[in-house]
């Protein structure tokens, strides 16, 4: 049969196996397209977690206008960042953490890289956990009781369908999004109907009374799941985008993956906030068991989709964060060794539940560390190298830049000084002083891309300076 017989093109195209480690992508291997970079993201980001995040703001007492504003402004921003970033992976094909070594050096970005790799095993454990709740109420709604086994099973599914997606690699993520989140959209959108048709929202109604806990307020919803929600993502960009065809755009690379980002985050946050302001409460799991009904098998299944999709990107990114440090074996294995940490990890939690909820907090407050390095990476690529870099350098032996080091640990005390998160030693000075305001995220990338582009420049300028007399001389 011809290769241009139409049955013969309509046939789905096998999966292939990614033996791609840290190295750039070849141009034949590129043939992911933008609208695909879309259903990665929003698979990503289509989980329980965002609608308990957007009742976050009714919680903290904002209303219901003022949340769904604070979501839908802040997430312009975040994402907006986010599609930066993969236009980078675009440019290059090259992962997120092997594109820091143009700021910081080949072995100075070994320390965002081992920051990295620990924290996306730890999101695994973490991810999982989270939706346990969720499956046990509507199982118990569908009949289906039980204790500790069930959740271990539960667990334990969904736990090996991420690790042999993440396993088998891009090609998989690529092809498992693109099938089951439509499906899930739909879902969502039916979900997202009936919730709101029982439910009925109080638009104006808030706790927070004075201009200052409104302010408050709004500073950490900013941090939880508006701005600080795309930052959180910046690290993975580009282990994703570096696939996307060489003939694409990088304004429809943008695009793609910085609305996967924003609809599902905004749509799902905003449906939490909906609920909440009804009286619904803000446990997920009351939330999905007594709004959805006779949706809850449906239900189910968007719920345990949440986590596969998700954590598919902390394995699979987690593998290449390790190679991009130095680890030198096969990717897959690298990714086999993460799900069994994160197993270890998930069966703790499940033992555990208030440690876990620990852990989670921890996490979360953690993350400061990513508004100062991104800044950085931002910086030395769009305004230092005029978004172009030097892709073989990146892999050829290097030392350290100091002055990245040294910008990144002036952005991570900016950022710890205004951050006030759950865990008390990470609430910063400048947080409690200011009323636990939370702009660790402006705070870090400010001070961290500023002080990178002044010593960046000063040392170009010395060394232009000294190259001048040994031009004269040789003239």
């Amino acid at each position: 049969m011809s290769i241009n017989d139409p049955a013969h093109a309509d046939r789905p195209e096998p999966v292939r196996f990614d033996e791609h480690g840290i190295e750039p992508i070849p141009a034949g291997s590129r043939d992911s397209t933008p609208w695909q970079q879309f259903w990665i993201w929003c698979g990503a980001n289509i989980a329980p977690i965002n609608w308990v995040l957007g009742a976050l703001g009714v919680t903290l007492g904002l209303s219901l206008v003022e949340t769904l504003a604070v979501v839908a402004l802040g997430n312009l921003v975040g994402c907006a960042v986010f599609g930066l970033f993969n236009v980078i992976g675009h440019r290059t094909g090259v992962n997120q953490m092997v594109l820091g070594r143009g700021p910081f050096g080949r072995r100075g970005a070994i320390v965002p890289g081992l920051i990295q790799g620990l924290l996306t095993m730890g999101w695994v454990g973490v991810n999982t956990w989270v939706v346990l709740d969720l499956v046990i109420a509507i199982l118990a709604r569908l009949g289906v009781h039980g204790g500790t086994g069930t959740r271990y099973l539960v667990a334990g599914l969904i736990m090996a369908a991420q690790l042999v997606l993440a396993l088998y690699g891009f090609y998989a993520i690529r092809t498992f999004e693109k099938y089951t989140v439509p499906a899930t959209v739909v879902v969502m959108l039916i979900m997202t109907g009936l919730a709101l048709a029982q439910a009925d929202p109080n638009w104006t109604a808030a706790t927070a009374t004075t201009s200052a806990d409104k302010f408050t307020a709004v500073t950490q919803l900013l941090t939880a799941i508006g701005i600080g929600w795309g930052i959180s993502w910046l690290p993975y960009s580009a282990d994703y985008s570096r696939f996307v065809r060489t003939t694409a755009s990088d304004r429809s690379v943008f695009w793609s993956t910085a609305l996967g980002m924003y609809v599902p985050t905004v749509w799902l946050a905003a449906l939490g906030a909906c609920l909440a302001s009804a009286g619904s409460g803000t446990d997920p799991s009351g939330l999905v068991a007594e709004s959805f009904g006779i949706m809850a098998v449906p239900i189910l299944l968007l719920i345990m989709h949440g986590p596969v999709a998700t954590n598919i990107l902390n394995l699979y990114s987690c593998s290449l964060a390790a190679l991009s440090v130095g680890i030198r074996i096969a990717r897959w294995k690298l990714t086999l060794v993460a799900g069994i940490v994160a197993s270890a990890v998930l069966a703790v939690f499940v033992q555990a539940d208030s440690f876990a909820r620990a852990f989670d907090h921890w996490m979360v407050s953690i993350l400061v560390w990513i508004s100062p390095w991104a800044a950085i990476v931002l910086v030395d690529f769009f305004v230092l190298r005029r978004g172009r870099i030097d892709v073989a350098a990146l892999y050829r032996d290097g030392g350290v830049n100091v002055r990245a080091l040294v910008s990144l640990a002036f952005g991570l005390l900016a950022g710890w000084a205004w951050q006030f998160g759950t865990v008390p030693a990470l609430q910063g000075p400048i947080a409690r002083t200011l009323g636990n305001t939370d702009f660790s995220w402006l705070s870090g990338g400010l001070v961290a891309g500023g002080l990178y582009f002044v010593l960046a420049r000063g040392a170009r300028g010395r060394a232009a300076h000294a190259a001048v007399p040994a031009e004269r001389v040789s003239r």
